[in-house]
């Protein structure tokens, strides 16, 4: 059978009638089948397809049928201004967390700070903040040693080699450290929750999505831990589901932080809590 580029792409958008995006899936996955972009596709519509690539683009369509994120299939995704590999071992990086990075560039730190990523995966945060501020001093973290070889592979390939990624589980290799500004897009999915069934979650990695019955547990380990790891006056920020906002916000003020503000997505969803912590004084909640 001999399809051409117009009519492929036809047939996969036909295929994937049940994805959220089909006619953009079927466009990434013959771009990547012939290495190409994905302009090319719209330039020459008629060229036929060698056997071998539309065996290729066949596959590739059968495996997004059954739902593998289209991230997987291709081998990487773009976030920010960087194109980063990614893995089973990783969430991908999704458009939402950009706004974590918008918010985070905006805060009044110093030229040289010192800024940690908690759970880095890709390393996708710490790199967009990295490659806006080239002389702040990002760590990335994570409990996965694949996901640090990953990001590691991905600040080499994007050209930020001066970020250090460390495998450590939350703050447990960071003793000494100070930071001016922690921030991290934890797992916060409740434990049982039918998003885990839905999408391309059901292909990512649990541990890096669920958090205990309400979602909240690592957000709260984190909030606790790191009251001895901010610099005075330093910020702490997080990506959150759009209704545990309020939680957090009071989880935050209990520890003594104070400027304490949560940010909209662009579906008007509550998506980003960020906080001041004036001074590190107690590791006790305030009562």
């Amino acid at each position: 059978m001999i399809l051409t580029i117009e009519k492929a792409l036809a047939w996969a958008k036909e295929q994937l009638v049940l994805s959220d995006s089909p006619a953009l899936d079927s466009r990434l996955l013959l771009s990547h089948a012939l290495q190409c972009e994905q302009v090319y596709l719209l330039t020459w519509p008629d060229k036929p397809l060698e056997p071998t690539v539309l065996s290729q683009y066949q596959q590739l369509v059968a495996k997004r049928k059954t739902g593998r994120p289209v991230a997987y299939l291709l081998g990487y995704r773009d976030f920010w201004t960087q194109r980063l590999q990614v893995s089973p071992a990783t969430l991908i990086p999704r458009p939402e967390t950009e706004l974590l990075v918008e918010i985070a560039l905006g805060l009044p730190l110093s030229h040289d700070a010192q800024v940690l990523d908690l759970g880095t995966g890709t390393g996708a945060i710490a790199l967009a903040l990295a490659s806006e501020n080239p002389n702040w001093q990002v760590t990335g973290v994570d409990v996965n040693p694949d996901a640090v070889l990953l990001a590691k592979a991905n600040g080499v390939a994007n050209q930020l080699k001066h970020v250090r990624f460390l495998p450590s589980d939350w703050f447990s290799a960071l003793d000494g450290n100070k930071f001016a500004l922690i921030v991290s897009n934890p797992p916060y999915v409740e434990t049982g929750s039918e998003y885990l069934q839905q999408g391309d979650v059901r292909f990512e990695p649990d541990r890096a999505l669920v958090s205990g019955e309400d979602g909240l547990d690592d957000i709260r380990l984190i909030i606790a831990q790191s009251v001895t790891f901010l610099s005075a006056n330093g910020w702490l920020a997080f990506e959150h589901g759009s209704i545990q906002h309020s939680p957090i916000q009071a989880i935050l003020a209990e520890w003594g932080f104070d400027n304490i503000q949560t940010h909209c997505d662009l579906n008007q969803l509550p998506r980003i809590t960020l906080a001041r912590m004036p001074c590190p004084l107690s590791h006790q909640p305030r009562v």
